[in-house]
């Protein structure tokens, strides 16, 4: 039987396939050992990591709505110091690779905790979450200014040789004018889409359902806006363009890299099957196998629609 190759690189991190777990839906990775081998997914992005320890947003922070969930989570995590403690050397036991995703409140404190990643050396890459508020410009979010994101990846640029992710917000007017800013910054890569804004009203209490009123929106319902996001961004950068939302099955992932995605994260559905990121790597296989595609490579950006398009693939 036909065999198909499945890994690929983005710089100096190779992935044994086309599947990555979400940031934030995963936790460190070690608290999954029991429901699925961690060893047989392409990346383990983790739980955003800020320089201390946050709490994140009071309860009730998550609500489940028609097609998905929204969250306000709040980035809550244990900060650096007990991440490299209790989670990096698990991290760097496991044969999959690692991305650490990071999330702060100012440009020093990305600074400063990539700084201490790379000092312990343990993971292969990194995503940059620019969806958080900037305290210095009054809470206004990174990743909805260009300039500010794109200052973000040009100050983070020089700290690591290790491939440098911006994970971008759709919850802007032109998301590619964004991608190409950190390209020319140097971003190795970009992923999207972050959660869009959404809400719910509990209509007995006439009360929001999270405690901060709106929150981030995804699952099932935003797959069609992130298809056309990612779409919208394989055609306007030469960088890898990693994809989510709302990818639920084999065929979801597909849709992805068919209109040129890389690669994919897996966020909602790991809550419902921890399990679900191993069984779309091997749907992804079953697929070229039964297409007689013996490298996923060969599938990503084949997109045919009456428009002449072209993924640039100089990065390969």
């Amino acid at each position: 039987m036909m065999e198909v190759r499945t890994d690929f690189s983005i710089g100096t991190m190779h992935c044994r396939n086309r599947v990555w777990v979400a940031s934030g839906t995963f936790g460190y990775g070690d608290e999954c050992l029991d429901l699925v081998d961690v060893n047989r997914i392409g990346a383990i992005i983790t739980k955003s990591l800020s320089m201390k320890p946050r709490d994140g947003n009071p309860p009730p922070r998550i609500v489940e709505t028609p097609g998905g969930m929204i969250n306000s989570i709040g980035l809550a995590n244990i900060g650096v110091d007990r991440f490299l403690e209790e989670k990096a050397p698990f991290l760097r036991s496991i044969e999959t690779s690692v991305i650490v995703n990071i999330a702060a409140s100012t440009l020093e404190e990305y600074r400063a905790v990539l700084e201490r990643i790379e000092a312990a050396d343990c993971c292969d890459g990194y995503e940059i979450n620019v969806s958080c508020p900037n305290v210095k410009e009054g809470g206004l979010s990174f990743g909805t200014n260009v300039r500010m994101t794109a200052e973000i990846t040009r100050e983070l640029r020089p700290i690591t040789d290790k491939p440098l992710i911006i994970k971008l917000t759709p919850n802007v007017t032109s998301v590619s004018e964004f991608a190409r800013a950190v390209e020319n910054e140097g971003a190795d890569a970009v992923s999207l889409i972050n959660t869009l804004v959404g809400m719910s009203v509990d209509v007995k209490t006439r009360r929001p359902k999270i405690s901060t009123t709106t929150g981030g929106l995804s699952g099932p319902a935003i797959r069609p806006v992130a298809l056309a996001k990612v779409y919208e961004v394989v055609n306007s950068v030469s960088i890898p363009v990693i994809g989510m939302g709302g990818i639920m099955c084999p065929d979801d992932a597909l849709e992805f890299l068919i209109t040129g995605a890389v690669a994919i994260e897996i966020g909602t559905a790991n809550y419902i099957n921890p399990g679900i990121a191993v069984e779309i790597a091997d749907g992804i296989a079953a697929y070229c196998k039964d297409n007689e595609i013996s490298d996923v490579n060969d599938l990503i950006g084949t997109l045919q629609t009456d428009q002449t398009i072209s993924v640039v693939k100089s990065w390969l």
